[in-house]
Parts: structure tokens; sequence; C-alpha cells
């Protein structure tokens, strides 16, 4: 069940925000754009309107870091958007995705993120599927300027000790995030 929901998250992620191809002249409505009503939950239950962490990267990307939850099933899952905040279209960097062969082979991904646990003295990288395809957001190839995106990332969790831990992604400077639940 829980392969069932990780392949559908990584469907509506690719849907999402794939990136080219399309060269219609309409704006894209992007998922924290929602709009919202009365008092409705947002969107993700235990996001916040501020992000815990902001990564300025190369040609004008931002990642914004808005939730890192330990889940009951083992792992970490980091979620956040990127964003082109560029006055023009941004070719995601091929660097994102790391230098492992077998996550290389799978595409486009954020398959080179890692999770630094400093006391412990690990480091904890992306999750794969049974076929070595990344627990991650795949198929960004590029965004258009002012164009964004969420994102997701799943690694393996640390310690239930372990509440703070540090974030790479290859190209962005290192940021240093809560893990909650």
């Amino acid at each position: 069940m829980v392969a069932m929901a990780i392949a559908g998250g990584l469907t509506l992620g690719v849907a999402g925000c794939g990136g080219g191809g399309s060269d219609d002249k309409k704006p894209h409505a992007s998922a924290s754009a929602s709009k919202r009503t009365g008092s409705e939950p947002s969107p993700q239950e235990g996001q916040s309107d501020k992000p815990l962490a902001e990564l300025k990267g190369p040609s004008g990307l931002l990642l914004q870091i808005t939730s890192t939850q330990r889940d009951s099933g083992g792992f970490v899952t980091v979620s956040g958007t990127l964003k082109n905040d560029s006055g023009s279209a941004v070719i995601i960097p091929s660097n994102v995705r790391g230098n492992e062969t077998e996550i290389i082979r799978n595409g486009s991904s954020l398959g080179g993120a890692t999770l630094v646990d400093t006391k412990g003295k690990k480091r904890y990288y992306v999750l794969r599927d049974t076929d070595g395809r990344p627990l991650t957001t795949t198929g960004l190839t590029s965004l258009k300027a002012g164009q964004e995106c969420p994102v997701f990332m799943q690694f393996p969790t640390p310690p239930t000790a372990t509440t703070q831990v540090g974030f790479q992604l290859p190209g962005f400077p290192m940021a240093t995030i809560q893990i909650s639940g």
C-alpha cells in the first residue's frame, strides 16, 4: 500500500512540473497557490506558511523546505517547493540527481539530496524502490520564469533522538532543519 502511495506521488510530481515541451502562453497554476476560502485546512497537514529553510541555488533556483516529517514506516519525508526566482526559464542542473549510476540511469530527479546527522556522524541518502528509482520528485527538466513545483525526497530515518539534521542538495548551500514526528 505504501508503494502504491509513493508511486502515485511520483506520478503527480512528474505530471505537475515536467517543465518544457509546451509553448502555450497560459499561466500554470502552482500547488501552493491553491484557492482557499474560509477556514479550510491546508493541503498538506503539518506544513506551515513559513518555510523551515530556504536554499538559493544556481540560476535563480530557490528551494523552500516546508516539512520534514518522520513517518512510522522508518523513513523521513522532506517536502517543499522548487521555484524559479529568475526572469527567464531555467534548466534544472543535472548535478541535483547525484552521481550514482543507479540514480542517473533513472533520469532527472533530486536523487543527490542527503541528510547529515552531525552528532551521529552519518549521512543518509535518498531511498530507492526495488527497481533502483529514487523516492523523490522526478522528471524535473526546466522551470519557466516564476514557476514553482512541489517536491519531496524520502530518506531512511535517523535515530529518534536525532531531531536536527543538515540537508544537502548539490549546487545549493547546506541547511539545518528540524525533523517532526
